[in-house]
This record gives C-alpha cells, structure tokens and sequence, in this order.
C-alpha cells in the first residue's frame, strides 16, 4: 500500500489535475462539431498520461534536490519507498503512453504534446533549473502546451487563441511557483537551486509576480473576447484577474509570509475558476 501511495505522489495528482483542466477547456474553446465521447476520453487519457509521466521523470531527475529540502524530503525518492529504476520505469511507461495515444489522434496534437514534455525535461529540468532564474518560464512554457495541444486538436491548426490561451498559463506560473520559492527559500538555497527570490531578492520577485498577473489579466480578458463568451462569464474572467492582480498588489505594498501563502493558494482556484468560466462561456 505504501508504494501504491509513492506511486501516486510521483504524479502530482492535483497538478496534474489542473493542467488535465486547462487541456479540456482548450479542447472546448474550439467548439468542434465532429467531437464523439471516444475522441475527449482519449484525450484526456493522452493528457494524463503525458503529464503524469513528465512529472514523475521529473521527480527522478530532480531527487538529489528533494533530497536536501525539508519540503520534498519525504518524496517516494528520497525518502527511500520507491527507487529511480521503478520510478523511471513508471514514468517512462506513462509518457510513452500519452505521446502515442497523441499523435494517433493528431499529428500536430502529439507534437505539441511532445514539445511539452520536450521542454519540462530537457530545457527546464536537465538544462536550466540549477543554472538560471530563468528556468521558472521555460517551465511555464511547458505548463501551457497541455491548453495548446486542446485547442490544436479542436481546430487542427495552431491559431492566435490557442498561443493566448497558453500565455494565459504561463503567465500564471510565476504566482503559483515564485510564491513558493519565497515561502521556502532556506530550502531552495540549501539545496543551490537559483531561484529568482534567493537571486535577486523577494522584493523583484513580488514586482515579477504582479506583472505577470497584469499580462494575465489581459491575455484572459483577450481570449474571453475573441471567443465571444457570454458577456456574465467575460465580466466574472476579468473580475478573478483583476483580484489575483490586486492581491499581488498588495503583497508587494504589505509583504508578508500570511499574504504570500494566500496568493499561492488563491492562484490554483484563480486557474481552475478560469477554466470553468472559459468552457461554461465558450457553450453557452
């Protein structure tokens, strides 16, 4: 039972989860007439599967790191209750399942699919994470494609709405990782990890944090326009936008540990509620 819960931990189920949304709602943005049951249950298999796959290969990778952080020491790796053959085993199987399932049902939806495990992987991961503040956006781009892979396999093609909508993503990445890098920075410099708070400080990281909010606020409102939602779900987009801006606002006028843990915590329901707001207005 303890190593069917390791197992379950590698994948990051609520992550993975959110990310599994984002895909969905891309899909439906496009408003695809030739949809079946089969073709979204696959989809969301290929989604699953990929992200759960990256995830876990990305926790093999990055292991000697959970390692030295008292935030991710207990992790399967670390803390010993799976190895990184089973672990690299598991997710191998899982990636090279979602991949394939993806390009059987498109081949421009199996490359992006690809390009986002290409650039969690090798840029973000292999490449970046122990070298660059920077890594945090090449992250980001990765966290977008499963949104751009929806909209790609709705329309067959990659259009202006489909980048939107993944900016939408990246963009959110900064209030959903660098909050974290703040709350968590002894660990991330224990463990030589150069994040943009222990680099160049929390105060540009909060300023960093806002105006990546503000460019999400306008890369939402734009592709809520663009799809012609109902006029309630567009006011309600842009409302949760300008709050997640204002709290970033906020936290750079009042910083505190309190304030930072909500916008963490606000930043997931923020995407979710965007989500649902985007699909429920794209059908209505």
């Amino acid at each position: 039972m303890e190593k069917l819960r390791g197992y379950w931990s590698l994948i990051k189920s609520l992550q993975t989860l959110l990310l599994l949304a984002t895909g969905l709602t891309g899909y439906l943005s496009a408003r695809p007439n030739d949809t079946t049951s089969t073709t979204v249950l696959l989809m969301l298999l290929s989604l699953f599967a990929a992200i759960s796959g990256t995830t876990a290969l990305n926790m093999v990778i990055d292991r000697d790191i959970d390692a030295q952080m008292n935030r991710t020491a207990h992790r399967p790796l670390p803390s010993g209750i799976l190895t990184p053959f089973a672990a690299s085993l598991f997710g191998g199987g899982l990636a090279v399942l979602g991949v394939g399932t993806a390009f059987w049902l498109g081949w421009l939806y199996g490359l992006v699919i690809s390009a986002g495990l290409f650039f969690d992987l090798v840029v973000y991961t292999v490449w970046l994470k122990r070298r660059s503040v920077w890594a945090i956006m090449f992250g980001g781009i990765s966290g977008g494609m499963p949104i751009l892979a929806g909209r790609a396999l709705g329309t067959d093609r990659i259009d202006v709405l489909g980048l939107l909508l993944a900016l939408s993503v990246v963009t959110w990445i900064p209030s959903h990782v660098m909050t974290l890098a703040i709350k968590y920075a002894e660990d991330y410099r224990q463990a030589q990890v150069p994040t943009w708070p222990n680099v160049r400080g929390s105060d540009s990281a909060r300023r960093f944090i806002a105006l990546s909010n503000a460019l999400r606020l306008m890369t939402l409102s734009a592709a809520g326009w663009m799809l012609s939602i109902c006029p309630y779900s567009l006011a309600l987009l842009s409302l949760s936008g300008t709050i997640m801006l204002g709290l970033s606002l906020w936290a750079i006028a009042r910083p505190s540990e309190r304030l930072n843990y909500g916008l963490f915590k606000f930043a997931s329901l923020h995407m979710l509620g965007s989500m649902v707001l985007i699909t429920l207005g794209a059908m209505m």
